[in-house]
């Protein structure tokens, strides 16, 4: 069902501009993490998984955590960060592995959920992937996130495959979602 014209319009006009935590509205940036960013990198993935997650439990330390983001996942390239009010507030990695595209991380700091900042980085990383020539672009998913799994279904991802669980660390049941370049 489409939503009346006039709420369309004020969506429309709220593009990019979202209330902040305090009620005023905020814009929002996305540009790549710096090597800056890393702590609050780790700080936005720890917080997010422990809100919204706590059926997964770390495989990993915070400690590790940091130094993984710090050591591996920055330096590797395709993450960015959606800055609010000067601090990043979500954080999404994509990479390309023998032409196909991968989501490989997206977080959002709790009590930023709802703002648009997780479809802006998932645009951004779509938009990247395709101008680097991936197809299709595929993202892990826990079965049980079922709020991750309505997001990534609402922007064209199809569920492909389900598992036990006895392929990613948490061992937890995941999905493995796809998106053809077209959807």
């Amino acid at each position: 069902m489409r939503a009346p014209p006039a709420l369309q319009a004020r969506r429309r006009a709220l593009r990019g501009r979202r209330p902040s935590i305090a009620g005023m509205a905020t814009r929002f940036e996305l540009r790549a993490a710096t090597p800056g960013d890393a702590p609050r990198v780790a700080e936005i993935l720890l917080a997010a998984r422990a809100a919204h997650l706590p059926y997964a439990p770390l495989a990993h330390s915070a400690a590790e955590v940091h130094d993984w983001i710090a050591q591996v996942l920055l330096p590797a390239g395709g993450v960015r960060v959606l800055v609010a009010g000067g601090v990043p507030r979500a954080m999404a990695a994509h990479a390309v592995d023998n032409g196909v595209g991968w989501i490989e991380q997206l977080y959002v700091e709790p009590g930023f959920n709802g703002r648009g900042g997780g479809t802006a980085l998932l645009q951004r990383a779509l938009a990247e992937l395709h101008a680097a020539g991936a197809h299709p672009v595929r993202l892990w998913c826990f079965q049980a996130n079922t709020g991750a799994r309505r997001f990534y279904e609402r922007h064209g991802f199809v569920a492909v495959d389900f598992t036990d669980g006895r392929g990613n660390e948490e061992g937890c049941p995941d999905v493995l979602y796809e998106r053809s370049s077209s959807g």
